[in-house]
C-alpha cells in the first residue's frame, strides 16, 4: 500500500485529502490511499514521524508548517529559507521538508499581475504568508505584514488608513478570515481605498468568494481565490513524492 495524508488540526474539510483520493481514482491507483491526520498537539505529529510505517509522503496544513522544522531529518532549500514545510518525503534516510506553497502561490498569482502591482500588503504572519512573502521578493514586489501583534517594520490593523491601502495594490489574505462557516468574517481593514487597480489574492478557497474578496469585487478589483493555488502545490507535492 502507497500511503499519503494530511497533518493538521481540525481538517476535516480537508481539500487535499478529496482531491488526492479522486486522482488516484483517475489514474487507477488502486494501492495508493490518502487519509487526514487531525492532531491535537506537535507531540503527536512527532510520533508521527517517527513511526510512519508504510507513510510515504505527508502534506502539512495549520497550525503545524512552521512547528514540524525541528523534528525534521533535512529541508530543502526553498523550504529552509522559507521557514515552513507544507510537504514531507519519506526518505531511507529519514524525512525530508519542502514548500510547494511557494510553487502553488507562485504558479497561480503570475497572470493576474500587472506593473502596477508593485506594493503589496501581507495580511497575517502564519506559516502560508512566509511562502506569499518570498515570492513576492522574487518578483520584485515589496511588501509589509499587517498583523495583531506586529514586529518591527509590520503594520497592526489599526495602523491601516485608507492612503495605505490605495498605495498597496496588491492585498493577500493568509489569516483563515471567512473560511465556511464563517463566511461573514474578513480582515479588519479600511476597505474605502480598495479601486480598480487593485489585486486581492485570499488564500482561502471555501467559501469561492469571501466576504474579503467581495469588498474588492464590488469596488472594482481583480480577485483570486485560493483553489488553484491549492490545486498547483499538490501537484507539486505528488511530483516530489514520486522522485
Amino acid at each position: 500500500m502507497h500511503k499519503f495524508g494530511l497533518v493538521g488540526k481540525d481538517i476535516s474539510y480537508s481539500f487535499s485529502r478529496n482531491y488526492f483520493s479522486e486522482k488516484f481514482a483517475r489514474m487507477q491507483l488502486r494501492d495508493h490511499l490518502y487519509v487526514n491526520f487531525d492532531l491535537s498537539d506537535i507531540s503527536e505529529l512527532e510520533l508521527l514521524l517517527q513511526s510512519p510505517g508504510d507513510l510515504q509522503g505527508l502534506n502539512v496544513t495549520i497550525p503545524y508548517k512552521e512547528a514540524v522544522l525541528p523534528l525534521l531529518t533535512a529541508l530543502d532549500s526553498e523550504a529552509a529559507k522559507v521557514g515552513a514545510v507544507n510537504t514531507i518525503k519519506f526518505t531511507p534516510g529519514g524525512t525530508k521538508g519542502y514548500n510547494t506553497d511557494i510553487y502553488g502561490f507562485e504558479t497561480s498569482l503570475l497572470p493576474y499581475l500587472e506593473p502596477s502591482h508593485k506594493k503589496a500588503l501581507i495580511l497575517g504572519t502564519g506559516g502560508a504568508s512566509k511562502a506569499v512573502a518570498y515570492v513576492l521578493e522574487r518578483q520584485g514586489i515589496s511588501y509589509t505584514f499587517v498583523s495583531r501583534n506586529p514586529l518591527t517594520g509590520q503594520y497592526h490593523y489599526e495602523d491601516l488608513n485608507s492612503r495605505i491601502i490605495a498605495e498597496n495594490t496588491l492585498l493577500v489574505n493568509c489569516t483563515p478570515l471567512g473560511t465556511f462557516p464563517d463566511t461573514e468574517r474578513k480582515p479588519d481593514i479600511p476597505y474605502d481605498g480598495i479601486g480598480a487597480g487593485h489585486l486581492l489574492y485570499d488564500l482561502i478557497y471555501n467559501p469561492p468568494l469571501t466576504a474579503f474578496l467581495a469588498e474588492g469585487q464590488s469596488r472594482g478589483a481583480t480577485t483570486i481565490n485560493g483553489l488553484e493555488m491549492l490545486k498547483q502545490q499538490a501537484e507539486k507535492s505528488w511530483q516530489i513524492w514520486n522522485s
